[in-house]
């Protein structure tokens, strides 16, 4: 029985100092020309430890956290269009609490060397942007993409062969309206649906492949070989 006396008594003590030292956590909003009043900033909380505690951001810009009890803290603002500094928050047994500038995701046995004053001043340092303006149309900009240069070369080159072809002499024409006529009908027979068809154009292509490879004669005429005859001969003799 004396234990439980003496460990409800215990329990009542801590509970007792923890509302004693217990701190109000006191702020307020800086505003600037990013956020130049409650408006523009909306809707926004304060937080300690990412929402272990909280308190909201009345209209004229200040904000308190009650009954916040001794410990290290990660003070941060919870907005939509606008982006605020961390702050580190030390509260102990003393009548004020400790601030420092934090920076986000180093550790919190390394306390920052920079001390902020009491209350806690937040001032906003970005605006966040969810929409990206219209861009406007550039023609330059359109022709000086490859694909754009690669079909306006090919479009000259159409444009420009009728041109090309009159100025041409008649040999030359005739020699290159050969060979494209034997392949649009090699392509065309290709394509039909026949199967005798396509065997004659791969036939008439193996012909044409034969025919354009050029015949290696031998170095050695019918005079060398004479000479190696009449040589054979005077050894005989």
């Amino acid at each position: 029985m004396k234990m439980m006396h003496t460990l409800s008594l215990l329990s009542l003590l801590l509970s007792w100092s923890s509302i004693v030292f217990a701190l109000e956590l006191n702020g307020y909003v800086q505003w600037n020309k990013l956020c130049p009043n409650y408006e523009a900033l909306g809707s926004s909380r304060v937080l300690l430890d990412a929402g272990k505690m909280s308190g909201r951001v009345t209209r004229n810009g200040n904000f308190s956290i009650p009954d916040v009890p001794p410990g290290t803290y990660i003070l941060s603002v919870l907005s939509h269009d606008h982006l605020f500094d961390h702050v580190r928050i030390d509260i102990s047994s003393e009548p004020l609490p400790d601030v420092r500038s934090y920076v986000f995701g180093t550790p919190l046995l390394t306390p920052s060397s920079v001390s902020l004053p009491y209350p806690v001043v937040l001032i906003p340092r970005h605006q966040n942007k969810y929409f990206s303006p219209r861009e406007s149309f550039n023609l330059l900009a359109m022709f000086q993409s490859p694909m754009m240069m690669i079909m306006v070369l090919t479009g000259g080159m159409m444009l420009a062969m009728p041109y090309i072809m009159k100025n041409l002499d008649p040999q030359t024409l005739e020699g290159l309206k050969g060979p494209q006529a034997k392949a649009a009908n090699i392509q065309e027979l290709m394509q039909s649906g026949d199967p005798r068809g396509r065997l004659s154009a791969l036939l008439a292509a193996g012909e044409e492949t034969k025919s354009s490879t050029p015949v290696i004669k031998s170095s050695a005429g019918p005079s060398t070989l004479q000479q190696r005859k009449g040589g054979k001969g005077n050894k005989r003799r």
